[in-house]
């Protein structure tokens, strides 16, 4: 499987994450489940399935954060610098309406569609590898819209 890259503050997220989901979270769900065995017939015990389902839940978030660990290329956007809209980039952009956005190209599991664009979205990937006053068009649901980059920056 392909690297996938990640912001080093991303990354140490869904440490944090994996970490509380199996020193805490999992161990707690287990021992619900134990003691909701423990209360007999598992036939129509719903605290039992509730349990056993809260406990796939976790095993299955478990298993796609180590995904994630195990094919993640961590970045460290604090030391890039440059003229071109490269991961990690916070962009300024203007629409032909001179309405302008800020955003920062980051991660699929970093992006909130709004100040953290993702690096795989139509919007991202026409920005990336252009400079300051080029004009970028991507084709989203409601037409096509175009961009021009107005400022790249690197620190916040």
């Amino acid at each position: 499987m392909e690297k996938q890259p990640i912001s080093r503050q991303g990354f140490d997220k869904i440490l944090e994450e994996l970490k509380d989901l199996k020193e805490n979270q999992r161990p707690e769900i287990l021992k619900v489940v134990q003691w909701a065995r423990s209360l007999g017939d598992l036939s129509e015990n719903a605290d039992y399935s509730a349990a056993k389902e809260k406990q796939r839940q976790i095993d299955k978030r478990i298993q796609f954060l180590e995904e994630v660990v195990n094919n993640a290329n961590v970045i460290d956007i604090e030391n890039l610098s440059g003229n071109k809209v490269v991961f990690g980039a916070k962009v300024v952009i203007e629409d032909e309406d001179c309405n302008k956005m800020e955003c920062r190209i980051l991660s699929d599991l970093e992006s909130d569609g709004k100040l953290v664009i993702s690096c795989t979205s139509p919007v991202g990937k026409a920005l990336i590898g252009h400079c300051v006053g080029d004009t970028c068009s991507v084709k989203l649901p409601s037409g096509t819209k175009e961009w021009e980059i107005v400022d790249i920056k690197f620190k916040d």
